[in-house]
């Protein structure tokens, strides 16, 4: 077994430690709204579920040479965003959205997403996503100086019918991808279950 201080690493070793053994990693696709109006979209892999009551979720968006991101800065501005499932249908088109652009130009525009008004909050989602989540700001913690830990509080979701039924998704229907080391993702494949102990 080999043992890794991660102190004695460049930022950039433990990244690739983190990227590959924590796999695979759900992918939220965040839209977000300027203060100058233009509709953000980015993808982020560090994401998961914090709490079902309230329903919330968090993001960690590394910051680029200490600099935040358009997504960050936007949340904390405007305490709003839509939470999109990556799916096997929108993976190429979210892909395209990676691409660094200057905070006045829209991704949503770049990989031609088509926007669709929220319900609850001022900020667009995109019809190409089966599952979509409005949420506001919870909670920001700036973390080491490097990260912006976003905690967000859902307050509508949106599901493809064609996946929901009696309160379920279907995962075959939802086609989530998930992501892994370097340019790789993954599929559901193969699934098995475990009945939990008493």
């Amino acid at each position: 077994m080999l043992t890794i201080d991660p102190s004695s690493n460049t930022e950039r070793e433990n990244y690739k430690l983190l990227i590959g053994s924590i796999i695979p990693r759900p992918i939220a696709f965040v839209t977000t709204l300027s203060q100058a109006g233009v509709l953000n979209g980015a993808p982020f892999s560090y994401f998961n579920i914090v709490s079902a009551n309230p329903p919330m979720v968090s993001m960690s968006i590394q910051r680029s040479g200490g600099k935040q991101k358009d997504t960050a800065r936007n949340i904390l501005e405007t305490k709003e965003f839509v939470i999109h499932i990556v799916d096997e249908d929108n993976v190429d088109k979210i892909n395209e959205t990676a691409a660094s652009l200057p905070p006045e130009q829209s991704e949503i525009d770049l990989a031609k997403l088509s926007p669709v008004p929220s319900t609850e909050i001022s900020v667009p989602g995109v019809m190409e996503s089966k599952i979509r989540m409005e949420c506001v700001l919870e909670q920001a913690i700036e973390v080491a100086g490097t990260t912006d830990l976003i905690i967000g509080r859902i307050v509508q979701f949106h599901i493809d019918e064609a996946i929901y039924e009696q309160g379920k998704i279907d995962p075959t229907g939802l086609a989530a991808v998930s992501r892994l080391a370097g340019n790789d993702y993954a599929k559901i494949g193969e699934t098995f279950t475990i009945t939990r102990p008493k």
